[in-house]
Order: C-alpha cells, then structure tokens, then sequence
C-alpha cells in the first residue's frame, strides 16, 4: 500500500515533464478512492482565471450495511444497536472555490474552502431489555429517519495532470463545521411501562459522534429521537482521476 501511494505521487511530477500545458478549462473527475467505502463520488471542475476555479462534487451511497463496521462500532457508545442491522445511505453536495498557489492552470497545490450539503439515511435497530412479567425480554426498535447537515470548511490539495487528458487530483486533508438536524422514529405498540422505560433508557444513553441526539420520547405506539446540533467532519485522503478537456 504504500510503495502504491508513493508511485501515485511521483507519477504526475514524471508526467508533466514530458506532456505539454493543456488548455481545458473543464475536468469531470471520479474518486476512485471512495468506492472502498461504498460511495460513490464525481466532481466537475471549471477553471475561472489562471489561479482559480469552481467546481460541484457530488456523492452518493446506497443504503446498506455500513463499511467499516467494527471501526464504528468502536465509536458509537452508549446505546446497545444492532450492527448487522444498522443500515445507513447518504447524498452529498460539495461547492468548492479552489485558489492554485503555483503555476495555476488547473495545476499545483491549492487551497480550498467549500461548503458541504449532506442527507444521511439511518435504520439503527437498537437493543434493549426489559421485565415482561414473566422474565426479562431483550428485544429491538428499528429506528429509521433522515439526518440533515450544513457545513463549510476548507481542504488542501495537489492536482496534475497525467498522460496526455488525464489528471490526478489528491486531496490532502480538510475539515468542516456546521450543523445538523433529524428524527429518527419508530411506530410500534409498546404495550408495558416497563418497556417504555426500558427504550427511553436505551435512545437517552446514544453517544454517536458526529450525530448529537437529545429528546427521545417514547409512548404507547411509537418512539423519536431528534438529532439537533453541531457538525464536523474530516475530508482528505482522496485520490480522483479526471478527464480534462
């Protein structure tokens, strides 16, 4: 992996030595680096003067079993969910300013703020267990919802180009703040206190960073929680092929 990520980073630098200056304003690019997280990632990319660019990515992940499953596992506290079950799709849209500190021309490191619009859907069955008069019962609430986010932030990368229309695009590393909001609910008869008391327990105790959730309400025929709060995420470790023209 990483004589792999060493040849990707040598190879534009060997590349534009012997290729001249391409004249495109356009790149439509594809991250081939997300696919390993089930996403699915393009961008188009205009160049706007010699030093600076607009472009529009956007991304989408069918709803599924989520990757990396023990690595969020390992994040999400509190509540008992069911990971085999937990099920998460999520579309993006990214508007991004790139300024290029080097020769420009779609080329070079560049500084990039941006700001992202996300919509992630969730099925999170959680666990919980309660005394059914005869015993104790453990079972589960399939919560499902939409949580929405609103964020900007900023990102550094290198771009160039490679072979004769093709460009690799690396992002570096970025970040983004802003805020989110959501519900996440289930209709269902609970037909006992105890088993109210028990669930309510369960959604108070979720500790699942970057989502923040609060007001779980639990009644005799259904149950909510909403997600209402700051957001942050990293963005970075991205490699995108393009075509320019």
């Amino acid at each position: 992996m990483k004589k792999l990520l060493i040849l990707l980073l040598c190879i534009p630098f060997i590349s534009e030595a012997q290729i001249p200056v391409l004249s495109g304003k356009n790149i439509f690019k594809l991250n081939v680096s997300s696919l390993v997280a089930k996403n699915f990632h393009i961008t188009y990319e205009r160049k706007l003067t010699g030093r600076v660019s607009a472009s529009l990515g956007f991304r989408t992940m069918a709803k599924s079993t989520i990757p990396f499953k023990s690595t969020v596992e390992n994040l999400l506290d509190g509540a008992d969910f069911n990971f085999n079950e937990f099920k998460m799709g999520n579309t993006a849209f990214t508007p991004e300013v790139r300024l290029y500190l080097g020769k420009g021309n779609l080329r070079g490191f560049y500084v990039a703020p941006y700001m992202r619009f996300a919509s992630f859907d969730i099925t999170a069955p959680i666990k919980y267990t309660y005394n059914s008069g005869s015993g104790n019962t453990t079972t589960e609430a399939p919560m499902t919802g939409k949580i929405t986010s609103t964020s900007g932030g900023i990102m550094f990368g290198t771009q160039h180009r490679i072979f004769k229309v093709l460009t690799l695009d690396i992002w570096i590393i970025g970040g983004h703040y802003g805020s989110s909001k959501g519900t996440l609910a289930i209709t269902r008869n609970f037909s006992t206190q105890q088993e109210r008391d028990a669930l309510k327990q369960e959604l108070d105790d979720i500790d699942a960073p970057p989502f923040k959730f609060k007001n779980a309400t639990v009644t005799a025929t259904g149950a909510s929680i909403q997600s209402d709060g700051p957001w942050a995420g990293i963005r970075g470790l991205g490699i995108n092929l393009g075509f320019r023209f």
